[in-house]
């Protein structure tokens, strides 16, 4: 991999990341401080419900490229302009006076950034080879949170200064990276000539193909399981912070600060680690890492306000983030057949996408009928289901391939 393209697919990460937040943990914020109620924040988790259904569209991506740039760059870069518009405008609105149009224009957002998602990811996995899919996994992991840093941190930051319109407004601004990133980026041969020949080619045959294969639908169930306790604490974990006593800018500061090294160590560490245990090993370990960090926030809802307490939680907390979604996307992308590239990633990374929406979306509640400690150690509970799943893959021998 040339330096070319790892520039590109750390930028396209970058362009990825930014949407999410934006409807998620800094809509959080933003809804909190116009006196929104705890169960109508957790309520609005369904707005994520587009990456969780990504697969349904998919296929168009797939078979059918636009008359700008080609064929994958051309839905890049109109996800993107759609995208820069509507998170622009989306500030505008107000979440007191304007709840259902503020859900509703969150799902368009949704929507588009799952579409961008559909042809990024399919991108990565074509122009890259197997040996340096894990490399460039990280890379695109590492922009995806840097992403997040700017559409949550520095936004949160900005929210401290400025009214919400101008935040939303200068976020929207960001997805210029995604745009840069677009036009530099070489296009694969191999998305060309792979192309599906009809549009009956591009929705039956990746579903057919992939379901022919042993131990599918235990896949399918691990892509759902595999971080469930991650998204459930993490869409939870900016109105823990803020009803613990900490300011946006205390919390921006050290996520912008610790959180982005810790994320920056966890893309280098997760994918040298992968290229020396392999995908299922990482997998193991990762997922581990990932419900001690639930853990950390349990017990910062036991101790005094400090901010030492809350960067050691953040750190801890991009760290896995890195190392357990770099093993994670590596294995999703190994599982792709490069004839379907965008329909089966799609159909994957949708279901990674379902916990963070339809399971998510009882969270406010659950929090505020447990407590923040309670709710934290229940988090960690159901990181346990995928840990079981991983170990029916191992058995079913679904690595052997990767891992040969």
């Amino acid at each position: 991999m040339n330096l070319r393209l790892a520039i590109v697919h750390f930028l396209l990460g970058i362009s990825s990341g930014i949407p999410l937040l934006l409807v998620g943990s800094t809509l959080q914020a933003w809804m909190k401080d116009s006196g929104v109620s705890l169960e109508k924040i957790g309520v609005l988790s369904l707005v994520g419900l587009p990456w969780s259904w990504k697969f349904l569209w998919s296929p168009t991506m797939d078979r059918y490229p636009l008359p700008v740039l080609t064929r994958r760059r051309g839905w890049m870069i109109l996800t993107q302009i759609a995208l820069m518009a509507a998170i622009g405008c989306f500030g505008f609105l107000s979440p007191a006076d304007h709840y259902e149009w503020v859900g509703l224009a969150a799902v368009v957002i949704a929507f588009l950034s799952a579409s961008q998602d559909i042809v990024i990811d399919a991108y990565r996995r074509e122009s890259l080879s197997d040996a340096a899919l894990g490399l460039g996994t990280s890379l695109a992991i590492t922009g995806y949170r840097v992403g997040m840093l700017i559409a949550g941190a520095f936004a949160l930051f900005l929210a401290d200064h400025l009214p919400w319109s101008s935040v939303y407004l200068i976020s929207g601004g960001f997805m210029g990276i995604g745009m840069l990133a677009t036009l530099i980026a070489p296009e694969s041969k191999q998305a060309g000539s792979d192309a599906p020949r009809s549009f009956r080619d591009a929705v039956i045959e990746p579903f057919k193909e992939y379901f022919k294969r042993p131990g599918a639908w235990w896949v399918l169930s691990f892509m759902v399981l595999y971080k469930l306790g991650d998204n459930m604490a993490s869409s939870m974990t900016t109105p823990f912070v803020l009803d613990q006593g900490y300011t946006k800018t205390e919390y921006a500061g050290l996520v912008k600060g610790v959180g982005v090294l810790a994320t920056i160590a966890g893309g280098i560490v997760g994918g040298g680690l992968l290229i020396r245990i392999g995908i299922l090993r990482g997998l193991w370990l990762f997922g581990f890492f990932q419900a001690v960090s639930i853990l950390v926030f349990a017990r910062l809802s036991t101790v005094e306000k400090s901010l030492t307490e809350l960067g050691f939680a953040v750190g801890v907390e991009n760290l896995a983030f890195g190392m357990g979604t770099a093993a994670f996307t590596s294995f999703m992308g190994s599982l792709t057949n490069r004839k379907f590239t965008a329909t089966q990633f799609a159909l994957l990374s949708s279901l990674v996408a379902l916990p963070r929406t339809l399971l998510s979306t009882p969270t406010g509640f659950i929090a505020q009928q447990t407590g923040w400690t309670h709710y934290f150690i229940l988090c960690a509970v159901f990181a346990v289901p995928g840990l079981l799943v991983l170990a029916r893959l191992q058995r079913l021998r679904i690595f052997s391939k990767q891992e040969s």
